[in-house]
């Protein structure tokens, strides 16, 4: 069942990219390098739309999707995704029920499929990431959507295994960067600003140019 209605045909600026950033488990729209990458990429050609999603200290699969569900107004290739943790997998879930169309591009920060012991060393944190780890992606699907995939990976990602990085070159044909001692590039590692993803994030719009 599709989750797209009528906001397909909502009128929209046809010269502007969208860009919805989706932020990590216990997160705000406020963290880390966020709001600086919104300040560096906003422009009369691109705009970058942060929001909160529910109960982020638990985030649960279905509100998250539903959540970004409502705040893009607009699927076609003048839409782009960036994600931190979590919120690559709340994209591509959301995509997964989404009717193809071609996007932009999708920008994915610290993305996972499995996690490292320490990212689930309580009884809360393990029930929370079950549903993530278990319930199944159509990656297939996903990349009917775009051939502009980028993934982003620290090397010493506590949370994050680097053997994840080539389960999303095989899995979506994703383009990879690994950066030096970020942790899980996060406002907890004092990530405030990364160059990487906004030379990434600059070089999908370019491609969607």
């Amino acid at each position: 069942m599709s989750m797209r209605g009528p906001k397909f045909f909502l009128c929209h600026n046809d010269t502007m990219n969208k860009i919805y950033l989706v932020h990590c488990w216990d997160g705000t729209k406020d963290d880390g390098w966020y709001p600086w990458l919104e300040e560096k990429i906003n422009n009369s050609d691109n705009k970058l739309i942060r929001f909160d999603m529910p109960n982020t200290a638990n985030p649960k699969i279905e509100e998250w999707v539903s959540e970004l569900d409502k705040q893009v107004d607009n699927l076609d290739e003048r839409t782009l995704f960036v994600g931190h943790s979590i919120g690559c997998q709340t994209i591509m879930r959301y995509l997964e029920k989404c009717d193809v169309k071609r996007i932009g591009g999708l920008l994915f920060v610290a993305p996972w499929l499995d996690l490292l012991p320490e990212a689930t060393s309580d009884e809360d944190s393990r029930n929370t990431a079950e549903p993530w780890l278990k319930t199944s992606i159509d990656f297939n699907k996903v990349k009917h959507f775009t051939d502009n995939i980028t993934c982003i990976f620290s090397d010493d990602d506590y949370f994050v295994s680097l053997n994840q990085e080539q389960k999303f070159k095989e899995l979506l044909n994703a383009k990879t960067i690994i950066v030096k001692n970020k942790g899980h590039i996060s406002a907890d590692d004092g990530v405030n600003e990364l160059n990487e993803i906004y030379d990434a994030l600059s070089e999908l719009l370019t491609g969607n140019n």
